[in-house]
């Protein structure tokens, strides 16, 4: 029966990736609640472990929960972009090894011995290599001509290892110059372009498939200038020009917007698994927007408005609700499920639209500090209100044979 399951669950890479991405979803969201309860409250004091808060959260949100989803998603849809064969178990478990035991040393780390940490972080990065490695060899051997998304996505996929690396360089003593460097590669050179990317390849196609009629809108001048302007806001955020990062934002912002006018935002919202994704990309716009007014009152006032709240527009409003949209669509369609979002799975996505408000509200200039605490608590449980209910429905998904009776995966 174990072995019946595991050559189910290992079938394509997505089951496997996908849970281990769930199941973080879970951890980074328990531990960040008791963080900010500790922080905020008397019930307990912030928890004491081998790595500093203010460096554990953003690094368990930039690369301990979303590569998951994003190898699983690649791997599996890669040799079909390409019109080439499958990757083989033998390339993509090796990659799910590093990638699950590496976080789950790292874990391990927090509580016990510091080596564990480093230790685990050096595995998950064998396993992020490895999984690179399986794309690499499918771009590589494909017969498709046209290679364009792809040769942009091994690019920010190299991106995010290198910010995982220097993460770890940090911890292991490098200057901290390295460190910030890893939170805004992670952020900006790797998540943020991957689903852009992902988005600019997958969201008129999906479009077309439910609104009709439909004309297909996937410019080439777009990955380009997301890939100016992100690295444009690295740039200017490292090297201290926080006040000339609207120049970057605001050209985010023109093509977020530019895409969901002629990708059909209010058509899609009639069609609630389509909706999704175009309120994900809606966060998007939204949040660079809120990014370059912030650049525009800090140059003419001097003044930090918004404190963190821009990036978690981005963070939970776009990136979480893209990933997760992307994920749920793969797996009803891979499980022989029809591609419909019930009751159920509708609310849980739009209480990350709802996570996301409070968290910006967080962060809002005019509001009492004495809010900070109980927004940012509401934020952590209004997540685990309804993205737990979505990994239990979701993630037996992954295990179970098809429900049309269909082989494989």
């Amino acid at each position: 029966m174990a072995t019946k399951t595991w050559n189910q669950y290992s079938a394509a890479p997505h089951r496997l990736m996908f849970l281990p991405g769930m199941i973080q979803l879970l951890l980074v969201v328990i531990y960040w609640g008791i963080e900010l309860t500790g922080r905020y409250t008397t019930l307990w004091s912030p928890l004491s472990l081998n790595v500093p808060g203010f460096a554990l959260h953003p690094f368990l949100m930039l690369y301990g929960v979303f590569p998951f989803f994003m190898f699983g998603f690649l791997m599996t849809t890669y040799p079909r972009w390409m019109n080439t064969t499958e990757i083989p178990r033998s390339r993509y478990v090796p990659a799910w090894v590093g990638l699950t035991v590496g976080m789950g040393l790292f874990y391990i780390g927090l509580f016990s011995q510091p080596i564990w940490v480093i230790l685990g972080l050096v595995l998950f990065l064998a396993g992020w290599a490895w999984a690179l490695a399986a794309l690499w060899a499918v771009y590589r051997g494909a017969p498709a001509a046209d290679r364009y998304y792809e040769t942009w996505l091994n690019t920010v996929l190299v991106m995010g290892w290198l910010g995982a690396a220097a993460w770890l360089g940090w911890r292991l003593g490098a200057p901290t110059f390295w460190y910030a460097f890893s939170l805004k590669a992670g952020f900006w050179l790797f998540l943020i372009p991957v689903l852009v990317i992902v988005a600019h390849r997958m969201i008129p196609f999906f479009s077309s498939c439910v609104l009709r009629p439909y004309t297909l809108v996937q410019p080439r001048w777009s990955i380009p200038l997301m890939a100016v302007a992100v690295t444009g806001h690295v740039v200017l955020s490292l090297t201290g020009h926080w006040q000339w990062l609207f120049i970057a934002d605001f050209a985010l912002a023109f093509l977020a917007l530019h895409h969901a006018w002629h990708w059909g935002f209010r058509r899609a919202l009639a069609h609630r698994l389509l909706a999704v994704l175009h309120i994900a990309w809606a966060w998007f716009a939204a949040g660079m927007l809120l990014h370059g007014v912030q650049s525009l009152i800090l140059m003419t006032t001097g003044h930090w408005w918004f404190a963190h709240a821009p990036q978690h527009v981005l963070a939970l409003g776009f990136i979480t609700t893209m990933t997760l949209g992307m994920a749920t669509r793969v797996t009803l369609g891979h499980s022989g499920r029809a591609l419909q979002v019930n009751g159920f799975t509708w609310a849980c996505f739009l209480s990350l639209s709802g996570a996301t408000l409070t968290r910006v509200a967080a962060d809002v200039p005019w509001l009492p500090g004495g809010y900070t605490g109980p927004l940012n608590l509401t934020t952590a449980l209004i997540w685990l209100a309804f993205i737990t209910p979505w990994v239990l429905y979701y993630g037996p998904m992954l295990w179970r044979p098809r429900v049309d009776g269909r082989t494989g995966p």
